[in-house]
C-alpha cells in the first residue's frame, strides 16, 4: 500500500525544466498535442501511438478524483520513454531523454564487454584442442560451435522480448525459465548456472598452482643460477619442451630423457615447491579468506586485467610463432611420428572445451540491457562472437602450426599450452605472473556470483551470516584443491567426461524433444 500511494513522479532535471522521474513504474505520462514540438536536431511530432496511450491514461485517470492515488495506470498503457515530452508554457514540447542514457553503453564498449567476458581460461586449450580434433577439423569445429552458441546465445536474448503482456524490462534468465517451465525451469537454470561458475573456479584454482608454481621456480633458478637442462631448443632460440615423455596415443613410443639433480637444496625446493602436493595447499592461506569478503567491490576494479593479459596472449603468441615458424604437413586420416591427422575421432574433446568458451548465456541478458542502442542488440551480439571465434581461431591455430615438429612430435601440446615452454622463459614468465594476479583478483568474483545466487535462492539474503558463507566457501576451495591434487588437466575439467548414464539420460532428452517436434505435425 505505501509503495501504491506514493507520488509517481519525483521531480528531475531535464535541459531548464523540471520533470518527473522515467521510471516507467514511477512516472505519470501525459500528451502534447502534436504541434511546435522541439527536438534537438530536426521537429518531431508526437507519434499516433503516444496518442492513443494518452487517451487511456486520460481515462483511467478520471476513474479516481484527482487525490487517489490508489488506482494508477498498468505498466502497458505507460507510454515509452519515445513517446514522452516537455510541454512548455511557450506553446512547445521538448523530448525527454532517458534518465539513465548517462549509464548505457556505445555499441563498441558493449562488443567488448562480451569479449573480455567470454575470453577466459579456454584461451590456453585451443592448440591442445585442435591437436585432438587434428588442424583441419579443428578450424571446422570451432566454426561450427560458434554459429551454434551464437544462435542459442540469440534466442536466450530474444526471450524477455516474446513475453507478450508482461514487463520484462528487469527480468533475467532464471526468471524467462520461470515463465515457461514453472519453479523447475527457475531452479534448474539455477543448478546449471551454478555447475558453470564452480566449474570455472575449480579450472581457476588448477591454473594458479600451475601459474604459482613456474612462478616460484623461475624466481628460484634466477637467484641460484640454475639452467634447466628439460628444454629443447629450435633454431637455437625459443626453446620448448615436452612436459610428459610418452604422450603418443598411437604407440610409437616417444620418450624424451630428462636428468634429475643431486644437489640437497634443490630436491628439498622441489619436495615443499610442488605443483600438485604443496602448491594447492599454500593457495588456500590467500584465497579462503577473500572469499570471505562481504562485497566482492574491491575486486571488480581489476576485472581490466583479464583485457591486458588476453592482449598480451596475443602478442606471445604472434612474437612466438615468427620466432620458431610454421612446422605443418598434412596427413589427412593417418597418423605419423611428427603429426597428427587432419580427422580425429577425439574430436569431441574439442567440442566439450568450446561449449564452456563460447559460454556467457546466463549473463547475455544483463549485458545487453546496458546497451545505449537496443536496436543493434543482435549485431552486437554476433560481431562479439566473431571477435571471440576469431581469437580462438588466431591462438590456437598459430600454436599448433608453430610446435616445433620435429624435433617435438604434435602430440606434445599441452592443454596449457604455456607448459610447453621452460620455466626459464622471460615472456612466459611474465604471462603467467599477470594470469596469476588476474585469476587472484577474478576468483573471489566468482565465488561471491555462487554465494549471491545460492544463498539468494536458499535463505533470501546474499550473506545471511558468517558461517554459512564460510561452509560454503570450505565446498568451493575444497573441489578446486582436490582438483588440482589428482587430476590437474584443465582440458579435461572444461570439456567434462561424459559416461554411460549421462549419455543415457541426455539422449533420451533430446529422443524426446525431437519426437515433441515431430508430434506438432503428425498429431
Amino acid at each position: 500500500m505505501d509503495e501504491d500511494s506514493r507520488p509517481l513522479l519525483g521531480s528531475v532535471r531535464a535541459g531548464e525544466y523540471y520533470t518527473d522521474s522515467l521510471d516507467p513504474k514511477q512516472r505519470r505520462p501525459f500528451h502534447v498535442e502534436p504541434r511546435n514540438i522541439v527536438g534537438d536536431e530536426v521537429p518531431e511530432r508526437v507519434s499516433a501511438e503516444a496518442a492513443v496511450l494518452s487517451s487511456r491514461v486520460h481515462y483511467y485517470g478520471r476513474l479516481t478524483a484527482s487525490s487517489d492515488r490508489l488506482l494508477v495506470p498498468p505498466d502497458h498503457v505507460i507510454p515509452s520513454l519515445e513517446d514522452i515530452y516537455i510541454y512548455s508554457p511557450l506553446g512547445t514540447a521538448f523530448k525527454v531523454q532517458g534518465g539513465d542514457s548517462a549509464a548505457k553503453n556505445p555499441s563498441i564498449v558493449t562488443i567488448f564487454a562480451i569479449w573480455n567476458t567470454m575470453m577466459g581460461t579456454s584461451i590456453l586449450s585451443m592448440p591442445w584442442g585442435i591437436k585432438q580434433a587434428g588442424f583441419t577439423l579443428g578450424i571446422i569445429i570451432i566454426i561450427l560451435m560458434g554459429l551454434l552458441t551464437l544462435y542459442c546465445c540469440y534466442r536466450v536474448l530474444k526471450s524477455t522480448k516474446s513475453i507478450p503482456y508482461v514487463d520484462t524490462s528487469d527480468w533475467e534468465f532464471p526468471d524467462v525459465c520461470k515463465y515457461y517451465f514453472g519453479g523447475f525451469g527457475k531452479w534448474s537454470s539455477l543448478v546449471f548456472s551454478l555447475v558453470s561458475l564452480i566449474g570455472a573456479m575449480v579450472v581457476y584454482w588448477v591454473l594458479m598452482s600451475n601459474f604459482l608454481f613456474n612462478t616460484g621456480k623461475f624466481i628460484y633458478n634466477y637467484v641460484h643460477n640454475v639452467s634447466t637442462s628439460e628444454a629443447f631448443g629450435t633454431n637455437g632460440t625459443d626453446r620448448v619442451i615436452c612436459p610428459y615423455p610418452n604422450v603418443n596415443p598411437d604407440g610409437n613410443g616417444l620418450t624424451l630423457q630428462y636428468y634429475a639433480s643431486d644437489n640437497s637444496t634443490e630436491q628439498m625446493f622441489d619436495r615443499w615447491w610442488s605443483k600438485t602436493n604443496t602448491i594447492p595447499f599454500y593457495l588456500i592461506v590467500l584465497l579462503l579468506p577473500l572469499l570471505n569478503f562481504r562485497s566482492a567491490s574491491f575486486f571488480a576494479r581489476f576485472t581490466f586485467l583479464g583485457t591486458l593479459s588476453v592482449v598480451y596472449l596475443i602478442f606471445l603468441v604472434t612474437y612466438k610463432a615468427i620466432r620458431l615458424g610454421f612446422h605443418l604437413e598434412f596427413h589427412w586420416f593417418d597418423s605419423s611420428t611428427f603429426f597428427v591427422p587432419e580427422f580425429r575421432s577425439l574430436f569431441v574433446q574439442l567440442s566439450g572445451v568450446l561449449t564452456l568458451a563460447f559460454f556467457i548465456h546466463n549473463c547475455i541478458i544483463t549485458l545487453m540491457k546496458n546497451n545505449r542502442h537496443q536496436e543493434n542488440n543482435v549485431r552486437d551480439l554476433s560481431l562479439a562472437y566473431l571477435l571471440v571465434g576469431l581469437t580462438y581461431l588466431y591462438v590456437g591455430v598459430l600454436i599448433f602450426a608453430a610446435f616445433p615438429s620435429p624435433p617435438l612430435t604434435k602430440e606434445c601440446i599441452e592443454p596449457n599450452f604455456l607448459d610447453n615452454f621452460p620455466s626459464s622463459d622471460v615472456l612466459v614468465f611474465v604471462a603467467r605472473t599477470c594470469l596469476l594476479f588476474q585469476m587472484t583478483t577474478v576468483y573471489p568474483l566468482l565465488g561471491y556470483l555462487v554465494r549471491v545466487q545460492l544463498m539468494g535462492q536458499i535463505f533470501g539474503n546474499h550473506y545471511p551470516g558468517f558461517l554459512q558463507v564460510f561452509i560454503l566457501n570450505i565446498f568451493l576451495v575444497g573441489a578446486g584443491v582436490v582438483m588440482a591434487r589428482f587430476y590437474p588437466n584443465i582440458g579435461s575439467i572444461i570439456r567434462g567426461e561424459l559416461r554411460w548414464p549421462s549419455a543415457l539420460f541426455h539422449g533420451f532428452l533430446i529422443l524426446l524433444g525431437v519426437a515433441n517436434l515431430f508430434g506438432q505435425f503428425f498429431m
